[in-house]
C-alpha cells in the first residue's frame, strides 16, 4: 500500500513503457508518455479510436501474456479486469519495474502525479492514490500560476522583457472572475497599472503596494483625464523602464478608445500588448439570461454607443437603418438620452411592443434588471432611477430569459 510515496520526475526518453489497455484510461496517459520520447507499446484486446490512431505507439492487438514486461522500464495496468491487473503488477515486482495500476491505485508500486506545465515548470501533484483530490489541487495550482496569485520563480528573468512596454488589458464587465488568465497574469506583474473607472476594483486590491495605480477617472459626462494626458503616462512610463498596465472595463477595442492608446504608444517607439476583455456588450446580456443570438429568433446583433444624441452633427450611427432590422440592439452609454433612441428607433418603424431589458451594474453584486417594451422604456429607465452604467438590449431575445434567469444558467 502506497502511505508515502517519493515523488520523482523518470526520464523516459528511448526507454521501453509498457502500457496494458487500450481504453479511455490508458488514452489520458499515453499522450504525455509519447511526449516524453519514450519507446511506448500498448498490448491490448481492442482500443479506442484515439489509441489505434496515435503516433508515437506500437499497438498490439491481444490480450496480456506473462513475459510482457520484458526490458520495459515503467509499466501501467490500465485494463477493465482486476485480476489482469494485479497480475500485471506481479510480474512487474519480479523484474523490479516499476507500475502503476489504474484501477486501485494504492496497489501498484508507483502512482501517477495529476501534471501540468507552466513557463517552463513540470508540476505534480500526488494525494495517495485520491485521484479527483490531486487533480482537483492540480487544477486549483494551474490556475493560481496562470493568474499571477502565486509566482512562477521568474520575477527577472519573466519580468524583464516586459519593461519599457505597455500592455493594454480588458478587465471585462465587472465581475473580477471573467477578467482572461491572461489579463490577470499581466496585471499581477505591473510596475504602473492605469484604471478607468468600470475595471474591476477587486482585481487592483490583490495589487502589491509598490505598484502605482493611476485613477483615469473617465466618469461618463464628469471629469475626465484627458486622453492626451493618459497616452502621456503611458509612454512617460514606459520610457522610465517601467511595464504599465492600461486597465480597462470591458474590451478594450470597443467604444473604450482602446485603439487611439495603442497608435500614440507606437508612434512614441513603445511596444503594444493587447489583451481583449470579455465586452460588457455581450457578457452583461448573457450573464442576466439573454442571448444576443439565438436560432430562429435573429440573425443578426448591432452594438451601438449613445453617447451623442441621433440628431447630433457628430453622430456616425445610421438610426433609421438600425430601426428597419429586426435583431438584437444592444445599447452602451445610452441611459442619459434613452428617450431620443427610443423615439428615433419607434419613428424609424420598430414595434411599440418590442422587448427591452436594462440591466445597471451587470455582472457585479450591484446588478439591477428592469424589464419593458420600447414604447415605455425611457419612461421606466426615470421611474426606476437607472443611472449609468447600464446596459439596453433591445428585442425578441429578451423573452428568450423568461422563466429562466441568470441564477439557473
Amino acid at each position: 500500500m502506497i502511505e508515502n510515496a517519493y515523488l520523482v520526475g523518470l526520464r523516459l526518453a528511448g526507454k521501453k513503457v509498457v502500457v496494458v489497455g487500450g481504453g479511455t484510461v490508458a488514452q489520458r496517459r499515453l499522450g504525455l508518455l509519447v511526449a516524453s520520447g519514450a519507446d511506448v507499446h500498448v498490448i491490448a484486446r481492442t482500443a479506442t479510436p484515439s489509441v489505434e490512431a496515435m503516433a508515437g505507439v506500437t499497438l498490439t492487438l491481444r490480450d496480456y501474456r506473462e513475459g510482457d514486461l520484458a526490458g520495459a522500464w515503467y509499466a501501467i495496468a490500465a485494463t477493465d479486469d482486476a485480476e489482469v491487473n494485479a497480475a500485471i503488477v506481479a510480474e512487474a515486482d519480479s523484474r523490479q519495474i516499476f507500475c502503476v495500476r489504474a484501477d486501485v491505485a494504492v496497489e501498484g508500486s508507483a502512482v501517477t502525479p495529476a501534471t501540468f506545465e507552466h513557463e517552463g515548470l513540470a508540476v505534480g501533484v500526488l494525494a495517495s492514490g485520491e485521484h479527483r483530490r490531486s487533480s482537483a489541487i492540480r487544477t486549483a495550482i494551474h490556475e493560481a500560476l496562470s493568474s499571477g496569485v502565486i509566482g512562477a520563480g521568474r520575477d527577472e528573468a519573466g519580468t524583464s522583457a516586459l519593461k519599457g512596454t505597455v500592455a493594454l488589458v480588458g478587465g471585462g464587465p465587472g465581475d473580477p472572475e471573467l477578467v482572461t488568465v491572461r489579463g490577470r497574469r499581466l496585471l499581477s506583474q505591473a510596475d504602473v497599472v492605469v484604471a478607468d473607472r468600470l475595471a474591476p476594483a477587486e482585481l487592483l486590491a490583490e495589487l502589491p503596494s509598490h505598484v502605482e495605480v493611476i485613477d483615469a477617472a473617465k466618469i461618463p459626462y464628469g471629469r475626465a483625464m484627458a486622453q492626451e494626458a493618459i497616452n502621456s503616462v503611458l509612454i512617460d512610463r514606459a520610457k522610465a523602464g517601467q511595464f504599465v498596465v492600461r486597465f480597462k472595463g470591458g474590451d478594450p477595442f470597443v467604444f473604450a478608445r482602446g485603439y487611439e492608446e495603442v497608435i500614440a504608444c507606437t508612434q512614441a517607439g513603445i511596444p503594444v500588448t493587447v489583451v481583449p476583455g470579455v465586452t460588457s456588450a455581450i457578457g452583461v446580456p448573457a450573464m442576466a439570461g439573454v442571448p444576443v443570438t439565438h436560432r430562429g429568433v435573429n440573425h443578426e446583433f448591432v452594438v451601438v454607443s449613445g453617447h451623442l444624441a441621433p440628431d447630433h452633427p457628430e453622430s456616425l450611427v445610421n438610426w433609421p437603418a438600425l430601426a428597419a432590422l429586426s435583431g438584437t440592439l444592444v445599447l452602451l452609454m445610452a441611459v442619459e438620452r434613452i428617450e431620443l433612441f427610443a423615439d428615433v428607433l419607434l419613428a424609424g418603424g420598430r414595434p411599440q411592443d418590442t422587448p427591452v431589458i436594462v440591466i445597471q451594474h451587470g455582472t457585479t453584486t450591484s446588478e439591477r434588471q428592469v424589464r419593458a417594451t420600447l414604447g415605455n422604456v425611457a419612461e421606466t429607465v426615470r421611474a426606476e432611477g437607472i443611472r449609468p452604467p447600464a446596459i439596453i438590449v433591445i428585442g425578441p431575445v429578451v423573452n428568450m430569459s423568461e422563466g429562466i434567469g441568470s441564477a439557473s444558467l
